[in-house]
């Protein structure tokens, strides 16, 4: 893979190890730990047949991994849009951004907008007869997508389209078996554990949170569709944001419903639980435990650019090919 596209700034494709003193509670090993169990991921997105191999963790351990290679196309619902065409266009043209906590819809109001909505006279992404501008190529899409964003490309609305990587895979290496740390892992940073967050059921990673500080300093706006993923080149089709769109398990308790795994093996799930509650004892990881799940994770709101705070387990490894 060229190493320009490895240097896209929109990958934020990086997390790095930072033990803490912090132990998960309960440290018991005889404490309930779920296994992986396979048999939830869509069949329809996975390259060949899970499988197990045995493999090093974050930590040094060498453990059984289940390995995991997808495809990265949701075959449980529709990738995009994201950039609409116009300022007149609805909610139903464009995806989604998120600031200071709140999800917002990219509508050509919301484009329109910008230049109010950040208090910055410089932003405008549309011409004077209401087009906006859109990389519309998978060249303008690599020249925007990157930390040195292209002058030609500043005020544009970058949309990266599946099909500009479509011959991308991802293979997941995950603990069958979470194995808890002593302290924590946090995420986001850089550093040699590179990886996602997890893994949704359908293959698609959920990714540490994307640089949109750097991406709004060069007066651009990278939306994620309603799911809310988006393209690059390093990954191709991720998620930044849990909205619902994919597939989630139903907890027969009333529990937030599962909606993948972590690196480390611990489950996700959603936020709130079937009474819109969201559970009061997390740890800063965003996890707790219980008896039926064992120790878990429950996702941020998607407007807070973030999934968890942090691994509470040794994480698994993966690999990236094509394009």
């Amino acid at each position: 893979m060229p190493n320009l596209i490895r240097s896209l700034l929109f990958c934020s494709f990086l997390l790095v190890a930072c033990s803490t003193s912090e132990d998960i509670s309960p440290s018991n090993e005889t404490d309930v730990r779920v296994e992986v169990d396979p048999n939830l991921f869509i069949t329809d997105g996975l390259v060949g047949t899970i499988t197990k191999v045995e493999k090093t963790l974050s930590n040094g351990t060498i453990a059984t991994c289940y390995k995991i290679t997808t495809t990265k196309k949701p075959s449980d619902h529709a990738m995009g849009p994201w950039c609409p065409n116009t300022i007149n266009d609805d909610s139903s043209k464009g995806g989604v951004w998120f600031e200071k906590g709140n999800l917002y819809d990219v509508d050509g109001a919301f484009i329109k907008n910008l230049a109010t909505f950040y208090n910055d006279a410089k932003w405008k992404l549309y011409t004077s007869d209401g087009n906006i501008q859109i990389t519309n190529s998978k060249e303008a899409c690599l020249a925007a997508a990157r930390p040195n964003v292209d002058p030609q490309y500043q005020n544009y609305c970058v949309e990266c389209q599946p099909s500009y990587f479509s011959n991308i895979t991802i293979t997941y290496y995950i603990p069958v078996k979470p194995i808890k740390l002593n302290g924590t892992v946090s995420i986001g940073g850089g550093g040699p554990n590179a990886g996602p967050v997890g893994v949704a059921f359908n293959g698609v990673n959920f990714d540490p949170p994307a640089p949109t500080q750097a991406i709004l300093g060069a007066y651009t706006l990278a939306p994620m569709d309603d799911a809310g993923g988006h393209v690059n080149g390093v990954v191709g089709y991720h998620y930044h944001a849990a909205t619902g769109k994919s597939k989630k398990i139903e907890q027969a308790d009333g529990h937030a419903a599962m909606i993948g795994y972590a690196m480390d093996g611990f489950g996700l799930f959603e936020l709130l639980d079937v009474k819109d509650k969201e559970p009061t004892d997390l740890d800063a990881c965003r996890g707790h435990y219980d008896t039926v799940r064992g120790y878990h994770y429950h996702v941020a709101k998607p407007g807070t650019n973030s999934f968890i705070g942090c691994f509470h387990g040794a994480q698994g490894t993966v690999e990236v090919t094509g394009n």
